[in-house]
């Protein structure tokens, strides 16, 4: 049978045509269907960092810092652990200052800040505040004065060698009347001297 001139265009037409529906099916099919094909190394690490990971090992809600000139100040704030296992919290650092898991604790009848043994635990499925007058994250020999309004990194590093950073702002605080200052197991100026009934 002679060719015409229509069937000439209309063959590489159609043959085209065919190659883009089957790329279009293939593409579609390795992107759906996990048995297609494998994903590439940085696929897989990218998908396991997004499904099923939260953002942090906590929730780290309304994060501050006391504004000081110098010597020592400390870092507050509520930690969330909305996962099934205990997280503990064993140490913290900033460029700021070096820096200290600290307590506050009865000791021989007086209020002392003292190292925080153990590290901070954070229940499963709970929740722990940094507060002044209890457990907090305690900046030491400040290298610059914190100024309120200064907006401070700190980096937490977990029982299980995981780490997270998170951002705090300064702010000026005069409540508790807390002194963060040397003498750790001192008693603090402004707290009661008797435990609570």
């Amino acid at each position: 049978m002679p060719s015409t001139t229509s069937d000439r265009f209309l063959r590489p037409a159609a043959l085209i045509a065919a190659a883009l529906l089957a790329a279009s099916v293939a593409a579609c099919g390795s992107s759906d269907d996990p048995t297609t094909a494998a994903p590439s190394a940085s696929a897989t690490a990218s998908a396991s960092a997004s499904v099923g990971t939260p953002a942090g090992v906590l929730g780290i809600r309304d994060p501050w810092v006391k504004a000081a000139d110098k010597g020592m100040t400390a870092a507050f704030g509520t930690l969330v652990n909305d996962g099934d296992t205990d997280v503990t919290v064993t140490g913290a650092r900033t460029d700021v200052s070096p820096m200290e898991l600290h307590e506050m604790t009865m000791k021989d009848g007086k209020m002392v800040m003292q190292a925080k043994p153990g590290g901070i635990v954070i229940k499963a499925r709970s929740r722990t505040t940094l507060q002044p007058g209890g457990d907090h994250l305690m900046l030491m020999d400040l290298k610059q004065p914190v100024k309120a309004g200064d907006e401070l990194s700190f980096t937490l590093t977990f029982a299980d060698g995981r780490t997270q950073t998170f951002t705090a702002v300064a702010k000026p605080f005069t409540g508790a009347q807390e002194s963060y200052a040397p003498g750790h197991g001192e008693p603090m100026p402004g707290m009661s001297t008797t435990p609570a009934a």
